[in-house]
């Protein structure tokens, strides 16, 4: 397209330009090598502003460019003229220019074609937009396929080991300890039912106003939630989960999106590699830096006596690259957990910091605004 723009006003130059706040980025360009140029050194600064068209017949005979290096020096260029890039929403994001290095008269009738070309060069960045946002959109369900199937897994695996506890209790005739595994299996069961509704929801919670309790926690409610999912597999393994809420903040409501993947794959990973009698402790509270309850900072810590990390592992996870590996009973791990964490903090603008040695357990501290 810029090539074809050159050829029919007979210029040596044309280029297709992009204009933010700072910087003019030539997406396409033909006689002239050019990525980008600041903006105040630009002339389709002042194309952008124009409904129709800007044309100068000579650049150095302009105050506003006449001492520019391109004009005083190589390429010395005098002929400009540009269309505005103009969006469907009547926003101009650019302009498509022709320049060269004499003064020039150009037909009326080339002045449309070149309008007719800037139209479509809108055309094909808003197709290439629309593209973009389905590719987007595809690797997005991709993610929820999987997020789907991991976290689901766990919980359900825990269910499973404790129908098997149970079979070993029935068979020993201990009636009271099976209905308390019936109790847990229940309410796990039920929360993973939630856990689905909320994975599969694809309404943007940010612009609901939450009725307090209802799509959203309490540091209580949390702590509760995260039992009725979490102690199961626990227990399945001989794991002593505690799970504790400090009540000093239970006035402070945050919205449930992200939160039980988040504090979820940091739990079951904690099990995985903590062995049969050893321990996971969480503890989530709320920081008040002001009075204010939207200016809030969810702390949530998950400490184990697992088989710790050695720094190496630390920095993957840190970075989201973490890979998989097999827990202390064999459990299989796809590697895709501990990155969902890294990737949910830092789209919610928190901090992760990790805390870890080899033989000495591992304990997560993660801080999120509220």
């Amino acid at each position: 397209l810029t090539q074809l723009a050159a050829r029919i006003v007979g210029t040596q130059v044309s280029l297709i330009n992009l204009i933010d706040s700072y910087t003019q980025w030539s997406v396409a360009d033909y006689g002239m090598d050019i990525q980008q140029a600041p903006r105040e050194e630009s002339v389709c600064q002042y194309t952008i502003l124009e409904d129709d068209s800007l044309e100068i017949k000579d650049l150095s005979k302009d105050e506003r460019f006449k001492r520019k290096t391109y004009v005083e020096n190589d390429p010395n260029l005098r002929y400009y003229y540009g269309v505005p890039l103009e969006t469907s929403g009547g926003a101009n994001i650019g302009a498509l220019c022709v320049l060269d290095t004499e003064p020039k008269d150009v037909a009326p009738e080339d002045k449309e074609l070149l309008k007719m070309i800037a139209k479509q060069v809108v055309r094909r960045l808003e197709a290439l937009k629309k593209i973009k946002d389905l590719e987007d959109r595809v690797d997005d369900l991709n993610q929820k396929k999987r997020k789907i199937s991991h976290d689901l897994r766990n919980p359900l695996s825990g269910i499973v080991g404790l129908a098997d506890i149970m079979e070993d209790e029935i068979k020993n005739e201990r009636v009271k300890e099976v209905l308390e595994l019936l109790e847990m299996i229940k309410k796990g069961g039920n929360s993973l039912l939630d856990l689905v509704e909320e994975i599969m929801d694809q309404e943007d919670k940010e612009q609901e106003k939450h009725e307090p309790g209802k799509n959203e926690f309490s540091c209580q409610s949390f702590a509760d939630k995260l039992k009725e999912m979490y102690q199961p597999q626990a227990k399945s393994k001989g794991v002593n989960l505690n799970i504790n809420a400090k009540d000093s903040a239970d006035d402070v409501f945050f919205p449930k999106s992200k939160l039980l993947q988040i504090v979820g794959n940091l739990i079951t990973n904690s099990i995985k590699f903590t062995d049969d009698g050893g321990s996971v402790d969480v503890e989530i509270t709320v920081n008040r830096t002001d009075d204010d309850t939207d200016d809030n900072e969810l702390f949530i810590m998950v400490e184990d006596t697992g088989v710790g990390m050695n720094q190496e592992k630390v920095q993957e996870i840190s970075h989201g690259k973490a890979s998989s590996e097999g827990g202390t009973n064999g459990e299989k791990g796809y590697g895709f957990g501990m990155s969902l964490v890294k990737h949910l903090v830092d789209k919610a603008e928190g901090t992760m910091q990790i805390n870890s040695e080899l033989g000495e357990g591992t304990q997560f501290k993660i801080v999120l605004p509220v």
